[in-house]
């Protein structure tokens, strides 16, 4: 299995998932054209993409969706609520393929689990992606990191998980104090500190490479996002004896690197 972060922030969102007989999308949030653009970056033609997977009706995460379905005849996966919410955005799909969230489904060679996620939209999902022995967790803008979330999220070989925003830049910050209530709320965005306590629950052997995404431009930095979990993994693995699966950042502005998760061990 291979993915990339193609993109992920307040600007778009979009993350290229691959397994051996499947290619697909988690979001289109960038036009039609940049995603296009960063695939090829990446070395994918996009006429060979399969589907698109939505996790919530946020233009952030779906400006691009229509356009790419259009253009190469690709289905949508969507749950109803999202679907609904999306209203003329999601007008004139070339297929539109509903999910139920909380239920396992299959698209081609990988199965499928959209779990619930809480923030302020019709029924946000996080999405688990197996095929070939291995899991994908993706898994962002979420206020909080409840219990059904760890649940799910555990015994991933990968993960992209949200790593927003540092609490005292977002305090001391420029967004006016309802933004704030917003961002930090149930319904909001992970701080640093919270996806790190989240991980150290996560952390066994098998989790190889974590991409932290969805970071604020304006309310965090990379080295505080990257120290605030590195700091946290490894005192787990410390005193777990486990070990240290490898630590990406995602950019806003170009796509990420390529991971590639293998079947039993792997290099670290």
């Amino acid at each position: 299995m291979r993915f990339c972060v193609l993109g992920g922030g307040s600007k778009g969102n979009a993350t290229y998932v691959e397994t051996g007989g499947t290619r697909l999308l988690i979001d289109a949030g960038f036009s039609g054209k940049e995603i296009e653009r960063r695939l090829v970056a990446i070395g994918v033609d996009p006429a060979s993409l399969h589907a698109i997977c939505i996790t919530h009706e946020h233009t952030d995460h779906i400006r691009g969706v229509g356009v790419l379905s259009r253009r190469y005849h690709l289905p949508v996966l969507v749950n109803r609520a999202t679907f609904s919410a999306a209203g003329s955005v999601l007008d004139n799909l070339a297929q539109t393929v509903l999910f139920e969230t909380g239920a396992t489904f299959t698209f081609r060679d990988l199965h499928l689990h959209p779990f619930a996620i809480s923030h302020d939209a019709a029924d946000p999902v996080g999405f688990l992606c197996r095929a070939n022995g291995l899991v994908l967790g993706y898994c962002t803008d979420t206020g909080i990191a409840s219990r059904l979330i760890s649940h799910r999220l555990s015994g991933c070989h990968g993960l992209v998980l949200e790593c927003n925003h540092d609490v005292e830049m977002l305090a001391n910050g420029p967004y006016p104090p309802p933004l704030k209530q917003r961002v930090r709320g149930k319904s909001g965005h992970l701080a640093n500190v919270e996806a790190a306590a989240l991980l150290r629950g996560l952390l066994h052997d098998q989790l190889q490479h974590v991409v932290l995404s969805h970071l604020s431009e304006t309310n965090n930095t990379p080295h505080l996002a990257r120290e605030a979990v590195l700091a946290m993994l490894a005192a787990a693995a410390a005193e777990e004896g486990a070990a240290m699966p490898v630590v990406s950042l995602a950019s806003q502005d170009e796509p990420g690197e390529v991971v590639i998760l293998r079947e039993g061990p792997w290099n670290r």
